[in-house]
């Protein structure tokens, strides 16, 4: 019994097939830049917390955050700030670092806390910190956070 035809990818003759790079603009920046942003984002970020302003280290990592396909390393580097951030970051303070980010900040946020819960066996990353600030972040962003999450193409 032959059984090749089943290893046809039927989508190559369907032109109305829909592409992944259609489905949102790529990420504006060569791999390098992504990186390269990546790292001093870091710095100013350990700074920030240094200094004690949540906010305003959140606020840094998580505005023109990279996403795409072809800048692995600048989301590793991003996704081990966050959770830096988070970690440092007491529980009374949750809700007013949460209060002072932009609607997209927001949408950002939880797509890294989805993120950070996927990957297991990370030594940064401890499941009760992400899912008291994947509560937090819930109660004060509404449902429509995670509905956001879930149907946006841009991967952190």
């Amino acid at each position: 019994m032959d059984v090749a035809f089943r290893k046809i990818d039927i989508d190559v003759y369907d032109e109305d097939a829909l592409q992944e790079s259609e489905l949102y603009d790529a990420d504006n920046r060569d791999p390098a830049q992504a990186l390269e942003e990546a790292r001093a984002r870091q710095v100013s970020v350990r700074s920030l917390l240094a200094k004690n302003d949540t906010a305003g280290a959140l606020t840094t990592m998580l505005d023109n955050s990279p996403y795409g396909p072809n800048v692995e390393d600048a989301k590793t580097i991003s996704l081990q700030t966050l959770l830096t951030i988070l970690n440092s970051t007491k529980s009374t303070e949750i809700p007013t670092a949460i209060n002072s980010l932009s609607i997209d900040s927001q949408d950002t946020l939880m797509k890294y806390l989805y993120k950070g819960m996927a990957m297991s066996g990370w030594a940064d990353s401890n499941a009760s910190v992400l899912l008291s600030w994947h509560e937090k972040l819930t109660e004060i962003a509404g449902t429509g956070c995670i509905v956001r999450t879930m149907t946006d193409r841009r991967t952190v």
